[in-house]
C-alpha cells in the first residue's frame, strides 16, 4: 500500500497527496501542475547591486539616479508576493529561478535574482544563471545534492515518473539545471526534459495564440512541459507604465483574458501539464489548474459535478 505524505493547514497544501489514485498513477507529466514565473522575487532589496541579468542601460540608470531608479526596478522585477513557503501552502509546485553570484564578492555564495538580488533560498528549476563559473555551479549542483539527499529523484524517462513512483521511492524533489555543469549528475534532470516556450509578448492575444501552439507541438517531444501564461514588459512598456509597476499596469489588466485560457484548459498527454503565472495569488489560480486534473477523471471530459 502506497503512504501519501501528510497534509499540512491550506487546502491545497497537499493537493497532490489528495488525489484520486487514477491519477496519482498516471505519469506526472500529463497532470495539471501550478507554477509561479520568477518564483523569489517577492523580495527585493533597493539597496542591494544591480543583477548582472540586467540590460545595460538599466544599469545606467541605476548608477545615476541609484535609489531612485531601483525603486521603479523594484516594482517592475517583482513577479510574486507570496514568500516561497506561501506559495507551496497555496498549491504552487513549480518553481521557476534564476541564480547568480554577486560579482567582486569573494567566495561562492550564490544568490537567486530577478534584476535585484534576492534571498539565499533553494529550489527546482533552475535554467537562468548570471555571473557564475564553473566554480560556482559545482558549489550550487553540491549544495542541493547535500539540502535535498535521497528526497532527490535522478534523471530517467518521463513517462515512468507518477506521484506512486515517488512516493514509494520517498523521492519529493526533482531539480532541473539547464548547464552543461549538471550533465554527468544523475540527481540533476537536464533542461531539454523540461521545455519552457517563452512567448515574449505584451498583448494577450498573442500570448494565448503562442500557447495554443507550443502546446500542440509538446506530445512530440515527451517530456515535462511548461506554459508560460506570462506578459513580458518591453522597455516603452516599463516606460509608459512607470510609477505603477508591472503589477497593477501589465498584469491585472490582463488577468481576465489569460485565466480564460486557463480555465479552458484540460490536462493530458496532448494537454497542459505545468502552467506559471505572475502574482499567483491575484487570482484562484492554483485552484483552478489543480481542479483541471478532475477532467482526466471523466472520458467525456466533463467536470464531475
Amino acid at each position: 500500500m502506497k503512504t501519501r505524505p501528510a497534509g499540512i493547514g491550506n487546502v491545497n497544501a497537499d493537493w497532490m497527496g489528495s488525489l484520486p489514485s487514477k491519477l496519482s498513477a498516471m505519469p506526472l507529466k500529463h497532470l495539471a501542475v501550478p507554477g509561479s514565473h520568477d518564483s523569489f522575487t517577492y523580495w527585493v532589496d533597493v539597496h542591494a547591486p544591480v543583477g548582472p541579468d540586467q540590460k545595460a542601460y538599466v544599469k545606467y540608470l541605476a548608477t545615476m539616479f541609484s535609489v531612485i531608479a531601483k525603486k521603479v526596478m523594484v516594482k517592475w522585477s517583482m513577479t510574486q508576493n507570496l514568500t516561497f513557503k506561501e506559495q507551496l501552502d497555496a498549491g504552487i509546485r513549480y518553481f521557476d529561478l534564476r541564480v547568480s553570484s554577486k560579482p567582486g564578492e569573494p567566495g561562492n555564495e550564490i544568490y537567486f535574482i530577478h534584476g535585484l538580488f534576492g534571498h539565499k533560498v533553494v529550489f527546482l528549476d533552475f535554467n537562468h544563471y548570471y555571473a557564475m563559473d564553473a566554480q560556482h555551479h559545482v558549489y550550487l549542483i553540491t549544495m542541493l545534492q547535500e539540502v535535498f539527499g535521497g528526497k532527490l529523484c535522478n534523471n530517467c524517462a518521463v513517462e515512468g515518473i507518477t506521484l506512486d513512483y515517488l512516493w514509494e521511492k520517498k523521492h519529493q524533489v526533482i531539480v532541473f539545471y539547464h548547464h552543461p555543469s549538471a550533465q554527468n549528475i544523475a540527481a540533476m534532470w537536464p533542461g531539454n526534459k523540461i521545455p519552457a516556450p517563452w512567448a515574449n509578448t505584451t498583448d494577450p492575444s498573442k500570448l494565448i495564440q503562442f500557447l495554443e501552439t507550443t502546446l500542440n507541438e509538446r506530445a512530440k517531444q515527451g517530456s515535462f512541459h511548461v506554459s508560460q501564461a506570462i506578459l513580458t514588459p518591453r522597455p516603452n512598456t516599463v516606460a509608459k507604465g512607470l510609477v505603477w509597476g508591472l503589477r497593477n499596469y501589465l498584469v491585472e489588466r490582463n488577468l481576465p483574458t489569460i485565466m480564460s485560457w486557463v480555465e479552458a484548459q484540460k490536462p493530458g498527454a496532448n494537454g497542459v501539464n505545468i502552467i506559471t503565472s505572475d502574482f499567483v495569488e491575484l487570482t484562484d489560480f492554483a485552484n483552478v489548474v489543480i481542479k483541471l486534473n478532475n477532467l482526466l477523471l471523466s472520458e467525456k471530459g466533463c467536470k464531475p459535478r
